[in-house]
This record gives structure tokens, sequence and C-alpha cells, in this order.
């Protein structure tokens, strides 16, 4: 079945230890390299024995290392609706490696796969080989999958105390905050009971004592009852199926009925209701929801009740901090307040304010019970206790950006166009999984701009777009992508990106219009931070004047 194993070009490039840019060079410059067998047209898929045997040819080292080739083989079993399933029973498979279970276990899949798995699991640990097919399963999932990003879990495991006993995640997804957590006895559940199989291996290969459950937590709570010592939680944003109707009235809602568009506001409740009194709740939520008038009342009665603690702006998302209060406890004055804090301090920050020390960022929570009762940490940066030497840095920044455009011609040239469409369809653009430095990356609400960090995943609503380096320059593409953004800027007038206009012209003219474009890119930043800096100069003067940190002068 070996010879069946097919591959993508990423995965060529990464076993072969190159760049994606170098396979498509190899398949456009030799007549021989291996035709596809499958996939798309933008993602064609190659025979792994066939790669291999080219590349031996022309002697380049090319070795599959174990894992992929036990990856490889697991992928080309079925199709990838069902490959959570079969991630979740290779996860079986080395839970119960060496027992007697699992000598007597069929190996039906695929019997080479089990063998290789084991040889894997025998030479990397079972738990690292489990963790090596999740991370390529994420990858080859990477638009339906939301992963908490690493630092917001390990910040989120720090916030909720060192060794917690029984810790709870009802929205657990893989597991990942629940292995980061510590807890002595891990409790998790997720809507998809194969995605549950993934994570309880991926607990139990850790050596945790646990429990999951593969089902909705809101409208199928699997832990009625329980409380846990510390509550971790990254919920699904924006859900619009999350039992409304069925759910009115429910228990849990001990602060208010949760609007049917603010889904988050159960979760909130959900995760106080499992946790003991005194106990902490560390939930990941949008930054909308410090804000909605419709979720006002809620956070009122939060804020009253002292459920309500911190609320920290990291990574495009607020994380709120609650702890359900003792019977009989005074509520704290303060609430928390920080917008993308330096990650070191805000542990020793959240640890003093929760002494009932004060801290920089705690705002009063009479100050905040107004009309509105907006948490968002951004909107109270300008109360910042220390206004007047924030105002001098801010101004010496403001004075120190000096936007520059670039030197433009006038030209009477009339290029012939293209479009994306036709690129794509021509090969030369392809649509990749996940973004690689080179490529572009464009959506309704942020300019295009070429890539050049690490490989990472992104949200499923951002285009992406591979070029062919010799025949169309990332620069270029993405210069013509902002100007189509220019013609339809807001969310309200979607345009199609396939029928933009690309101008057809040889690659070194396009590099130079690349090198024009990301110089306009940077002077359009440029002004957007001064402007940005000049309002934030003249709240912080407002502030300063009004609360006697500064004084007219020269």
């Amino acid at each position: 079945m070996e010879e069946q194993a097919t591959v993508s070009a990423a995965d060529i490039a990464r076993v072969a230890g190159v760049g994606r840019a170098a396979v498509s060079n190899w398949r456009r410059r030799y007549g021989d390299f291996p035709p596809p067998v499958g996939g798309t047209a933008s993602s064609p898929l190659f025979a792994l024995s066939d790669v291999e045997n080219w590349l031996r040819e022309r002697g380049k080292p090319f070795e599959v290392p174990l894992g992929e080739r036990v990856w490889q083989r697991l992928r080309n079993l079925g199709d990838d609706l069902s490959l959570s399933l079969r991630v979740g029973r290779m996860g079986s498979f080395l839970s119960r490696r060496g027992s007697e279970e699992w000598e007597l276990s069929p190996r039906y899949d695929d019997p080479e796969l089990f063998e290789l798995l084991d040889r894997f699991a025998e030479e990397q640990g079972a738990r690292e080989a489990f963790e090596f097919l999740c991370a390529r399963y994420v990858e080859a999932h990477s638009r339906q999958l939301s992963v908490t990003a690493e630092p917001v879990v390990a910040l989120m495991s720090r916030l909720i105390g060192p060794r917690p006993g029984v810790v709870l995640d009802p929205a657990c997804g893989l597991g990942t905050l629940l292995l980061a957590s510590g807890g002595a006895r891990l409790l998790g559940q997720v809507d998809d009971p194969s995605i549950s199989c993934i994570a309880a291996h991926r607990l139990l290969l850790a050596g945790a004592e646990m429990e999951m459950y593969g089902a909705h937590a809101l409208t199928m709570d699997s832990y009625e009852g329980l409380l846990a010592d510390a509550v971790v939680c990254d919920p699904p944003f924006n859900e619009r199926e999350w039992g409304y109707d069925e759910l009115v009235g429910d228990p849990r809602w001990e602060y208010g009925q949760p609007p049917r568009g603010e889904p988050e506001l159960a979760w909130v409740q959900h995760c106080l209701a499992h946790v003991k009194p005194g106990g902490l709740v560390a939930i990941r939520m949008p930054l909308a929801a410090a804000g909605r008038r419709t979720g006002r009342r809620i956070r009122g009665n939060l804020l009253r009740a002292g459920a309500l603690r911190a609320v920290v702006t990291v990574a495009s998302a607020d994380l709120w901090l609650l702890r359900r209060p003792e019977p009989g406890e005074r509520p704290p004055s303060r609430l928390l307040l920080l917008a993308e804090p330096d990650p070191s301090t805000v542990d020793g920050l959240w640890r003093e304010h929760l002494r009932g020390t004060e801290v920089p960022g705690a705002i009063r929570i009479i100050d905040l019970l107004d009309e509105e009762i907006d948490l968002s940490p951004a909107r109270h940066q300008a109360r910042d206790e220390h206004a007047g030497e924030a105002f001098l840095e801010v101004r010496r920044h403001f004075e120190a950006i000096r936007p520059e455009p670039p030197s433009l011609a006038v030209s009477d040239e009339k290029p012939a166009f293209t479009t994306i469409g036709e690129l794509m369809k021509a090969g030369v653009l392809s649509v990749p999984d996940s973004v690689e430095a080179g490529d572009v990356i464009a959506s309704p609400a942020v300019p295009a701009y070429v890539h050049s960090g690490p490989s990472v995943t992104v949200d499923p609503s951002m285009s992406r777009y591979r070029t062919d380096p010799e025949r169309l320059d990332a620069a270029f593409l993405a210069g013509c992508l902002r100007a189509a953004g220019q013609i339809a800027p807001t969310s309200s007038t979607r345009i199609d990106l396939k029928r933009t206009r690309v101008p057809r012209l040889p690659i070194e003219t396009q590099r130079a219009h690349g090198e024009a474009f990301t110089r306009l890119a940077a002077f359009e930043d440029a002004l957007r931070e001064a402007a940005e800096s000049g309002l934030e100069l003249v709240r912080l003067g407002l502030t300063g004047l009004t609360e006697g940190q500064l004084r007219p002068g020269n």
C-alpha cells in the first residue's frame, strides 16, 4: 500500500528540507518531475514513491522520516472528513500499547500502518508520537479548527494559579488548555465526539487523571452539579445555535439571561456555575463582549457581585478573569483592565490585585457602572495615573514619525490586464492551506500584505495566495489587491477577489512596482501611526491637565 501514499508540495518541501518555491521550480524546470496523481490544480498531490525515486536519481538527499510515513499512510486511508476518527484510533492504539488488550486488538485498517506507528512510538515515545500526529491533524484542518495560541495558553494556565486540583474546560477542543493547566484531575467536554476522543488520548498519554465527554456543554452539561477548583475555556465565538430557546430560565444564568446574540455570556456563566466558591475562571472572549449594549446588564451584575475581577486584552481577544464569590464576602471595589500588557507583568499584577493591593490599571467599579458599562481595557487607558509621563513619551514618538511617500513619475503606458482567477487557472497562483513567508494575505478588514514571519495558520475568512516567484512578484500582487480594497473598503460593499484586475507586466517591472507598492504601504502605516499618536496626545493632554499631572509650559 505504501506506493499509494500521496504528498502535497508542502509535504515534499518539509521532508526534503527546502522551501516551497524550490518545489515549484522543480516542477517547472524538469519535464520528468512526477505528475500529480490527485488533489486539485491549486493543491496537487503526488505519489510519494515517485517523488522519492525522482529525487534520489538526481542525488538530492531525501529520506522520509518515520513520523511522516505514519502520517501519510494514515491520511491516505480515507477522506479528510473521517480523519479525526482515524487520528483518535491511533491515540487509542498508543494508549494501550504494550498491554494485553493492545496485543489482542485488531489492526484492521492497515496492518503495516500499525507496525510503522509502533516503531515510531518506540523511537520517540508514545506521547510524542501522538502529539506529532495531532500537530499534523491541526495543519490539515486549519480552516475548521480553532486552536488557542501557545502564548495565550501559557498565560491562562498561569493565571488560574499553580498546582490547581480539579480543572474543567467545557469547550476543550483538543485538550490543549487542560494539558497546560497542570491540574491534578482534568475534566473536558467538546461538542464533537471524534475530537473528544483525540483530546482524551492526549490527556491519557500525558499520564493525567481525566474524564472526557463528547457533547455541547451548554445544551448537554455532562458535569451538572460538579464544582471544579478552576475553569479554563476558549469557547467558540459567535455561535448561532447554542440553545437559547431551550435554555430560557436555566439555573446557570445567575447573572442574567444571556441574549440570543451573546453566547459568550452563556459560557461565562456556565464556567462560574462549575467552579467552587473562591475558585478562578479564565475564559477567552471576543473584544466586542466587553462593550455590547445587549450584554451590559450581565456585565453590571458580574461587577456588582464581585465575580468579574479583570479583563486583559491579548492577541486580538480579551481574557476575562473571574472568581466565584464566597458567601458573605465583600465585593471588591476595583476591576483590573489591561490592554495588550507585557505578558511577564500580568501574573504579578493579577496576584496583587486579587490580594486587594491597588495596582496600575485597576479602575474603580463605581466609575464603570454607567449607562454603557463598557469594560474594554483600551477605552480606559486614558485614565492611566501616569498620564503626564505618558504624554511626554507619546510626544517624542509622534515627533519621530516622518511619513515619506515614494517617488513616482507620470506614465502614458496603458498595460493589458488579467485577473486573479485567470492567474490561478494558469498555475501562477495557488491557495495554500497554511501561510509561509512570501505568501500574500488579504481580507476585507486587513489591507493585503506579504507575510514575512514563520509558517502560520490563519482565519478561514482571510484570502491567501502563493505566487510562482519567477512569474509573479508577491509584493506586486499585494499592491494590486490593496488597490482593489480602496474601491470597496468596507464589508458592506464586497468584491470578488478572483475578479481583481492585475496588470500584465514583465517580472522585473513587477518587482519595481512591488517595491513602490511596499513603500506606499509603509507611508500609509506611518500616516496612520502619526494620526493615532496625535489622538493619543490629545487624550493624555486632556487627562493630564484635568488631573493636575500636566501644566501649560514651553
